[in-house]
């Protein structure tokens, strides 16, 4: 995604409500224990267990990803013989060719002054792009296209597959110590009588909340991997539009951040698209863009 993180929010909002939502029935069931046991026992059954699961709720939001969009965000979409929005469709599926991809992405078109665009989709062969009123309104034919590229960019990486590994891996371990974790506070809390026990409604609750900051803090890790994507899909924007493009609309941005009043530019870094301080440095899922836009100047000037 270009300016705000709707490609990357999407699938993490979806991926952890339905790690919870799966985790409490198979922790009320008992069904997570079984596994575990079939897999062989033990930690090793455990993990195994848990990494199933892991892939399982990340590729469940990955599939889900398109769909959400589209209804979130009303998207009107625009077919491959629509000229309007200055030939947007047109300009994606050039891009797309370019890039190799074989099934041309969707495209569409949503009401927002903000300069925005993402691109979603479970494969290369179903995917999305999408482009904010705002943006197209804002930034000139050169820049649009530097976006429009990157975005398309991002789905010839495969970068939503890539983040969905990413994030599987990442269930995998929260579930893992997870579990660990609290059978370890439930027994130390329990009597020597009572080691059998699952520890009930306050086992589940504490697994439950330790799932959750430990998810947290598997943000860090995920926003690493995205970041590294981010300047991925900058030189692959760089390729299919030309750096200028690029760079033109990497400083279109810059000039929309001085234009946003102060409450609006609280909300704007809570997006942790370019924070520069603390942990939302850490938690971002996009790099600065002083050093999206030094990257390309240095790499692929011409």
């Amino acid at each position: 995604m270009f300016t705000w993180m709707k490609r990357i929010s999407f699938f993490l909002i979806t991926n952890f409500l339905i790690m919870i939502t799966i985790s409490i029935i198979l922790r009320l069931t008992g069904l997570d224990q079984l596994l575990a046991q079939t897999l062989g026992g033990g930690y090793l059954g455990l993990f195994g267990m848990c990494l199933i699961y892991g892939m399982v709720f990340s590729f469940i939001s990955l599939w889900m990803s398109k769909g959400a969009a589209k209804r979130a965000y009303r998207l009107e979409m625009l077919d491959e013989h629509d000229t309007r929005y200055d030939n947007l469709v047109a300009r994606v599926h050039q891009f797309a060719q370019s890039a190799g991809l074989e099934k041309m992405p969707e495209v569409g078109v949503y009401d927002s002054e903000q300069m925005n665009a993402f691109a979603t989709g479970p494969s290369k062969k179903n995917s999305l792009v999408a482009v904010s009123t705002g943006l197209m309104n804002k930034m000139n034919r050169g820049e649009v296209d530097g976006v429009l590229a990157h975005e398309v960019a991002h789905i010839a990486n495969g970068d939503m597959v890539t983040m969905t590994l990413v994030q599987g891996v990442m269930n995998a371990f929260v579930m893992f110590f997870a579990q660990i974790l609290s059978s370890i506070i439930m027994n130390a809390m329990r009597g020597e009588n009572d080691r059998s026990s699952r520890g009930g409604i306050g086992g589940y609750f504490l697994y439950m909340v330790i799932q959750s900051v430990l998810g947290f803090f598997a943000m860090f890790f995920v926003a690493f991997f995205s970041r590294k994507r981010e300047f991925r899909a900058d030189a692959g924007g760089a390729k299919l539009a030309g750096s200028h493009n690029m760079i033109s609309a990497l400083q279109a941005l810059q000039r929309e951040f001085a234009l946003i009043q102060p409450s609006k530019a609280d909300k704007f870094q809570a997006m942790k698209i370019s924070s520069k301080n603390g942990i939302m440095k850490l938690l971002s899922t996009h790099p600065p863009l002083e050093s999206r836009i030094q990257e390309l100047q240095n790499n692929y000037q011409g």
